[in-house]
């Protein structure tokens, strides 16, 4: 980057990795995105001392009121929670100025199998079915290849794409179990009518994770993107 591009955050969360974003960018701007309000407040609050360098909207990546008007977009962890990535690139491309880039990281080829297989399997069981009945998985993790066509669908050129592991272990099950709950799992806990019925299913699967090796870990698969449009 030569430090004075107007640059999109898409899935801006908390505002972290935006603020290492705008101090790579001393004489641009970042224009921050999420759907969550509760997380652009804590971004507004991170982000304070940046002033008019940066701005943070409220949108859903399938409806954006922008066109051609970012030099680049970066996004980490983000992607995989839309379910139309064609849909998804074709809306990211129409944002970008002519020459511009997407760079982007999310999860990926079998992310988390390990987890989602039990937590399948946990609530097809007949304490839990009833309230999972039609239920159906959040993401989208795509392979390299699958990622590399829809890409080229929305009219990107220069694309790579590749899957990395990542694993990741926690440090005991009270730190496994409270960031599978509310990040990897939030959506299907939200199926359970109870507070005990949350706190079971989750006692369940932190029992299963103390067997594991590494000991609560998650197999983290990480989907990289890189794409530019034509000049």
């Amino acid at each position: 980057m030569r430090g004075d591009e107007v640059v999109l955050d898409a899935g801006c969360g908390t505002g972290r990795l935006t603020a290492e974003l705008l101090e790579a960018l001393p004489r641009g701007r970042v224009v921050g995105i999420d759907l969550s309000q509760n997380m652009l407040r804590a971004a507004r609050e991170h982000l304070r001392h940046f002033g008019s360098q940066v701005n943070l909207i409220a949108c859903d990546f399938l409806h954006l009121p922008l066109q051609r008007v970012f030099d680049g977009i970066v996004s980490t962890a983000a992607f995989h929670w839309v379910l139309d990535h064609d849909r998804l690139f074709q809306n990211l491309r129409a944002l970008l100025v002519p020459g511009g880039w997407l760079e982007a990281q999310c999860g990926g080829g079998p992310n988390v199998k390990r987890l989602r297989d039990r937590a399948d399997a946990l609530a097809a069981t007949a304490r839990f079915a009833e309230f999972f009945a039609g239920f159906r998985e959040p993401w989208l993790y795509q392979d390299a290849d699958g990622a590399a066509a829809s890409l080229a669908r929305a009219g990107f050129v220069e694309i790579q794409t590749s899957v990395e592991p990542a694993l990741t272990a926690f440090d005991d099950a009270g730190h496994y179990k409270e960031f599978v709950r509310n990040i990897v799992l939030r959506i299907h806990l939200e199926q359970l009518p109870t507070a005990a019925l949350k706190d079971e299913f989750m006692d369940v699967l932190t029992e299963q994770a103390a067997a594991d090796d590494p000991q609560y870990s998650l197999d983290y698969w990480r989907l990289n993107l890189h794409a530019r449009v034509t000049r």
